[in-house]
């Protein structure tokens, strides 16, 4: 049988927020590392690694490999970085799951890591040769993570059709969002978040006492009538989705 035998997670930073001196590799480090070390199970042990990741851009070869070798696990140990978009970490725990059920392996790390705080942007016609006139800089969050290649838009404009095909009104939206906000802050006022943390310490300089990071960023900036009030970002007449209803970033 397959199960988990143990989890960590840092707590999840705002855009630009207090993780942002950070990158994705180094956050994958520090849960991997934690998790090992509650599940008691020695790096050593580990057969191999599958760890989501989607803005991959400036973080180096192999990001997977980069994570689970700052963990502490062996060289000598195969790593996989997965990229299925949202769902990148949890396609990276089925693999494993199929890789532990067929006798391939017995202990294995998952996960997923991001920051889109560390996303660059590009200029994409600089290699070759920028010439006359002004150059366009692209998001590579954007770019690479919240659009549709498809159809030319962002994820945004894909929750406004998903709302309007299925008749989701803006109050059901934003009452939603209310309820998910309030549940929350009474989660983690409750500490019932705080086992999965790894309180995260980050570097202030050279004489200055470092910051540790051990919440969640964004629940505290809550207001319910604020959010009510905002208006669409995406569709600007008839639009349903908000900053304060959709996913943060």
């Amino acid at each position: 049988d397959v199960c988990i035998v143990g989890v960590a997670r840092t707590p999840m930073g705002g855009f630009l927020g207090s993780l942002s001196s950070l990158s994705a590799t180094q956050l994958g480090s520090l849960a991997i590392k934690s998790a090992l070390k509650r599940a008691n199970v020695d790096p050593s042990l580990v057969q191999e690694v599958f760890f989501g990741n989607v803005l991959s851009a400036n973080l180096g070869q192999a990001p997977a490999r980069q994570a689970a070798l700052g963990a502490g696990i062996p060289t000598s140990v195969i790593c996989t970085t997965i990229n299925k978009v949202c769902s990148s970490g949890m396609k990276a725990t089925m693999i494993a799951a199929q890789t532990i059920q067929l006798g391939h392996n017995d202990v294995v790390v998952v996960g997923g890591m991001e920051s889109m705080s560390n996303a660059p942007k590009y200029i994409a016609e600089a290699r070759k040769g920028s010439r006359l006139g002004h150059d366009t800089i692209i998001d590579g969050m954007l770019k690479d993570g919240l659009w549709d290649v498809y159809n030319d838009f962002g994820m945004g404009v894909c929750g406004e059709m998903c709302a309007e095909k299925h008749a989701i009104t803006r109050d059901q939206q934003d009452s939603y969002a209310i309820q998910s906000f309030e549940r929350g802050i009474s989660a983690q006022n409750g500490g019932h978040f705080a086992w999965e943390i790894v309180p995260v310490e980050i570097f202030n300089g050279r004489g200055k006492p470092p910051t540790l990071v051990d919440k969640d960023e964004g629940l505290g900036k809550f207001d319910a009538a604020k959010l009510r009030k905002l208006g669409p970002n995406f569709k600007k007449v008839g639009g349903t989705v908000t900053a304060g209803n959709a996913s943060s970033i």
